[in-house]
């Protein structure tokens, strides 16, 4: 066997070992599989709205416009799992809070927001939306980083009381809200073809990126996620850390909370972000991150998001009733566990170091 062949078996264990190629690799197929199946089904066009603004259509703007939340909540529970090796399974019921105080804020300044004070209404909501889940993602970083309880078990108190807490916020009334700006947020902005939940998310991911390229954020997640102990020696507070990442997601939760009730005006405790909280950990664990805690990569993570949003749509263009989606999402859990298994691990690579082993000694026998 020549080297330039091992070479190119080389480059091509790079390319498997990289963080990227399964949720790649796992779009690939998606698209495949439609590409045979139908191949309108990537056909994009301008048309009228309901309102007469003309809007992109087709189903890849609706994969990237359904999977804006999902993509922004990734950001947040991928450090959460970094530095907690835990998950947060509270995201989807804190959506319902989040949702749930922007819209009694709204009423609560104004029932009538159709005046010149719409913008200032709309960031003053925001803005108290953010805190008020700033807080409960302290209350569940608290419970983690101070207490020393596991990830789940902690974040399965607001699992639990969220909703019910969203519709105590609210008297359990359906809140609407009647100006149609209030839409845009959730939808389309006049005169822009591109959902608007798609700026959202670019500028959440700008952000973020910044913020790991400017600080120490990405370095102490991982050092304190791979050996609390470790890091602490190194001068790094691990309980900071924890509750530090806890709250981001928490950031993250408020503008998921604000899209989601911005794309109906409304709200439905028991219905709104529903299971979102096993997508967001699904694209952690998609982007081949450790959910042990430990190195991530946010970009993986992100592309996660879009495959499963993918997975879904696609699931629903072959009539796939809703009830039985969760059955496919779980098959791609077992798969994902199934090959980021230790064992499974150490085996290929023991494999792969033999086989290296081998090749190697066959060209010194053949150079001899």
């Amino acid at each position: 066997m020549t080297s330039s062949k091992i070479s190119a078996r080389g480059f091509f264990g790079k390319l498997v070992r990289n963080q990227l190629f399964i949720p790649l690799v796992a779009l690939l197929i998606l698209v495949a599989i439609n590409l045979f199946a139908d191949p309108t089904f990537f056909k994009i066009s301008l048309e009228p709205s309901s309102t007469g603004n003309l809007i992109l259509s087709g189903n890849l703007i609706s994969i990237i416009d359904n999977a804006s939340e999902l993509a922004i909540l990734a950001i947040g529970m991928t450090l959460v799992t970094s530095a907690s090796g835990g998950q947060d399974i509270s995201v989807g019921a804190t959506i319902a809070i989040a949702g749930s105080m922007i819209l009694r804020f709204v009423k609560m300044v104004s029932p009538d927001i159709s005046g010149g004070k719409f913008a200032a209404i709309i960031i003053l909501s925001f803005l108290a939306c953010v805190i008020v889940s700033a807080l409960f993602g302290a209350f569940n970083g608290a419970l983690v980083a101070f207490f020393k309880i596991q990830p789940m078990v902690a974040t399965l108190i607001l699992f639990t009381a969220g909703r019910s807490i969203a519709a105590w916020i609210n008297n359990n009334d359906n809140i609407s809200i009647n100006d149609t700006r209030f839409g845009y947020f959730g939808n389309f902005i006049p005169g822009i073809p591109v959902p608007t939940p798609v700026f959202i998310t670019a500028i959440c991911l700008i952000v973020i990126a910044l913020v790991l390229k400017f600080t120490n954020l990405r370095l102490y997640a991982q050092s304190v996620g791979i050996n609390a102990s470790s890091s602490r020696l190194n001068g790094i507070n691990p309980k900071l850390i924890k509750l530090l990442t806890f709250i981001i997601l928490g950031i993250c939760v408020a503008v998921c909370g604000f899209i989601k009730v911005s794309r109906t005006s409304s709200i439905t405790y028991s219905v709104i972000a529903n299971n979102i909280e096993m997508d967001a950990i699904l694209a952690v664990a998609l982007g081949g991150n450790n959910l042990g805690g430990g190195k991530f990569n946010l970009t993986a993570s992100v592309i996660g998001a879009y495959v499963i949003q993918f997975l879904t749509t696609t699931l629903f263009k072959f009539k796939v009733s809703s009830s039985e989606i969760s059955a496919y999402k779980a098959v791609v859990v077992i798969i994902l566990i199934f090959i980021s298994a230790p064992v499974i691990r150490n085996w290929i690579a023991d494999v792969r170091n033999k086989n290296l082993a081998s090749r190697k000694s066959k060209i010194g026998k053949e150079a001899n």
